[in-house]
């Protein structure tokens, strides 16, 4: 059984023991892969679904699975966490991999962890409430530098993802087209990239260079990020159409 089908029968795995049971049940948080065979599986599943990664547009993401005959009030078992240097004067700038490497040799499996943030001072991870309370006592440096990690609110992290807003010109709404207008690519490029199955829309792998791009559809092209795609507002004197999106800064 290969890692596709092994993902796919651990999912409905938890859909027919939420479904029995009569209780909410929680994956791990998906990749991009893993979400693109969760959205293949929904008519499978056994119960409803929601998914969620502990913030808006989040790309790692948990997947709930929701009996009908549902009679209690419930929360994603996910916990966030603040990473700041013990001593700012000497700290070095971390990046997403310094942060990523530090945190798995503590010998947690990546599916416990979602988005990390990155700030200018701070960074922010986001993770299942299990392994939450470990990081905070284990994880004393990255690189070279001391940290210190703290428990923070959900709703804290709303305003740390920074987004860079831009505008371009296309002669289409094609998702080609838009990424090569976004990432500065030829068409052929954009549409090698879909082959090469490294594009996703909200967690949905594309391959089909003709997919038309919806207002605030989140694009993640592997090797170059991710944007929001925010539609048209215009047409140009040639009749191309005026678009704008958010690059995510981070």
């Amino acid at each position: 059984m290969n890692e596709q089908d092994l993902c796919q029968k651990r999912l409905l795995d938890l859909s027919r023991q939420a479904d029995r049971k009569g209780i909410v049940l929680f994956s791990d948080f998906l990749n991009l892969n893993e979400l693109n065979i969760y959205h293949q599986s929904e008519k499978l599943f056994a119960t409803r679904t929601e998914c969620f990664g502990g913030i808006p547009c989040a790309e790692r993401q948990m997947i709930a699975f929701l009996p009908d005959a549902l009679y209690y009030d419930w929360e994603y078992p996910i916990s966030a966490l603040k990473i700041t240097p013990a001593y700012p004067k000497f700290a070095e700038k971390l990046g997403h991999r310094d942060i990523l490497g530090s945190l798995m040799q503590l010998g947690i499996d990546r599916c416990k962890l979602g988005d990390i943030l990155v700030g200018e001072q701070e960074a922010y991870l986001l993770c299942e409430e299990t392994v939450a309370d470990y990081f905070a006592e284990h994880l004393e440096k990255i690189r070279h530098t001391l940290v210190k990690v703290e428990p923070c609110s959900l709703c804290d992290l709303k305003v740390t993802q920074e987004f860079q807003s831009q505008d371009g010109i296309v002669t289409s709404d094609r998702i080609d087209a838009v990424i090569a207008c976004v990432y500065h690519l030829s068409r052929s490029q954009a549409s090698l990239l879909l082959r090469q199955e490294k594009v996703f829309v909200s967690g949905k792998l594309i391959q089909n260079p003709s997919y038309t791009c919806h207002a605030d559809d989140i694009i993640s092209v592997r090797g170059y990020g991710r944007f929001i795609y925010r539609g048209e507002y215009g047409t140009t004197g040639k009749g191309r159409l005026k678009i704008h999106y958010d690059l995510y800064a981070n």
